[in-house]
């Protein structure tokens, strides 16, 4: 364990004051962030018909998306390194500055980059609370806080679409991005107000060849995973460019990381079973949800012929299932260690609410039994992720704990990428064996024959049915994570 294991010890305990106006804060900073991703979704049509770009549309999500994955390790590393509160400020100015730049953008091109500048700010920002919260709050008491964040991405996920809307009818798109500043400066003051100054016991090196070679591999390897078979032909040129940076970088960054003094990617946290089990079940888990829960819109408009905003509020009961676990969860963590037992009875939850969907789908049954499965689904999910990520914390040492964090978020995050990558693929193949190209009809507004209904209906019932599958061999995976126990209380 290296000295820097005690960077971000208070030198006296924390009050539950300063606790609860940090987790607060906190909070705030992650609604910022996810209420940006789905303001946005809502504007892009009206920002298209301003700027034009129509064929770069894509690119207005995936430089976002791309920019904030591939930095999350690093945001854990240099938490671990130069302590919590310089990142999260880091993190938070960089986000506030691309929305300003967003905000002003003339053209597509700029938006594209500018957005880019808001994801490298906003890829720490569900790493870096967490970490704060590991540090300041105990296992047994952070797994009741857990529900908040779940909470906070419900809240998001239902004002975003109408906030966004409002906005751009009533004064213009570049106000959903400057209604972040107001948001982030509270956010900024609030951090700045209630957690304290680390403790510096010496200075840290950065390894800047590690950081230029891990977000290198990480961007080539998302560009194949995000554009392959959609944006570009998995035969294109730059497809073929990508995976061979991704390869040649992935392979230096590997012997680099066995050489560097203070590597980016300490090749000891993979030596950690905890850790590894953990991260193959939160991007298996993620893999399968992700996969799945992107086509409940498309299912609901295409083959029930919902309107797009009834179809937005039939995926509610997922994030419903999601809260009532999450706190479920905390509760039974705060009285017992056994969160292992917890985790398994979410998992197998889960797959059977991924198989009900898929046979619900696939025959043709109605709301009665798809919105259930889709409660449960959710419940079954909120068993499971709040512990992994406690589980892991405690698991690794201080000075791990950071990093550690970072990239089981990492992993959860390129298993959701994947996910979706492989059910689109799923969907075109299915849809070109019966002769559909693959964007036909979809999202449109228009009612199918019946006749196309039931090759769409089938088509999405097999990519739950792979869900299934998925998160199955996540389950299996489980069964092999070692027993963590948690102590009734653990200062920081």
């Amino acid at each position: 364990m290296t000295q820097n294991a005690q960077l971000d010890t208070p030198a006296v305990p924390v009050t539950e004051r300063e606790i609860r106006a940090v987790y607060f804060a906190l909070m705030a900073v992650l609604g910022l962030g996810a209420l940006d991703q789905s303001i946005v979704a809502t504007a892009l049509p009206r920002i298209v018909g301003d700027l034009g770009g129509m064929a770069h549309l894509s690119w207005v999500v995936t430089a976002y998306v791309l920019a904030s994955t591939a930095t999350m390790p690093l945001y854990g590393k240099l938490a671990d390194q130069y302590g919590r509160r310089p990142m999260i400020f880091t993190a938070l100015a960089t986000f506030l500055v691309g929305s300003v730049l967003c905000g002003l953008a003339q053209d597509m091109t700029q938006l594209i980059v500018f957005r880019a500048i808001q994801g490298l700010g906003s890829g720490g920002f569900m790493p870096l609370a967490q970490i704060i919260i590991g540090d300041l709050v105990p296992p047994q008491e952070r797994a009741k806080r857990q529900g908040s964040i779940a909470i906070v991405f419900a809240i998001t996920s239902i004002l975003g679409p109408v906030l966004g809307g409002v906005m751009t009818d009533l004064l213009s798109w570049h106000w959903i991005f400057f209604i972040n500043l107001p948001v982030g400066a509270f956010a900024f003051w609030s951090i700045a107000r209630s957690l304290r100054k680390p403790v510096r016991t010496h200075a840290q090196r950065i390894d800047y060849l590690g950081s230029v070679l891990l977000t290198g591999t990480i961007v080539s390897l998302l560009l194949v995973l995000a554009l392959g078979g959609t944006e570009w032909p998995w035969d294109a040129p730059q497809i073929k460019v990508c995976a061979a940076l991704a390869v040649v970088l992935g392979t230096w960054l590997v012997f680099h990381l066995r050489r560097a003094a203070e590597p980016v990617l300490p090749p000891d946290l993979f030596a950690n079973r905890v850790f590894n089990i953990a991260s193959l079940v939160m991007a298996l888990t993620f893999m399968g949800l992700m996969g799945a829960s992107v086509f409940f819109p498309l299912f609901f408009q295409l083959v029930m012929n919902s309107s797009p905003a009834h179809s937005g509020m039939l995926t509610v009961p997922m994030m419903v299932g999601m809260i009532i676990a999450s706190t479920l969860n905390g509760r039974v963590l705060a009285k017992s260690n056994k969160y292992k037992q917890v985790q398994i009875g979410g998992l197998v939850v889960a797959v059977l609410s991924f198989g009900l969907l898929a046979w619900g789908m696939d025959s043709g049954q109605g709301y009665p039994v798809i919105e259930p499965a889709i409660f449960m689904l959710g419940a079954g999910l909120g068993l499971v992720m709040p512990n992994m990520t406690i589980v892991v914390q405690y698991a690794l040492p201080p000075a791990r704990r950071g990093v550690g964090t970072a990239m089981l978020t990492f992993f959860r995050s390129l298993g959701g990428l994947l996910g979706v990558t492989g059910s689109g693929a799923i969907l075109a193949h299915q849809l070109h064996a019966h002769g559909i190209a693959a964007a036909a009809s979809a999202g449109t507004g228009v009612t199918l024959d019946p006749a196309m209904q039931a090759v769409y209906r089938h088509a999405i019932a097999n990519i739950f049915g792979a869900g299934t599958v998925i998160v199955l061999v996540g389950l299996v995976a489980l069964l092999f994570l070692p027993e963590v126990k948690l102590p009734p209380s653990e200062k920081k």
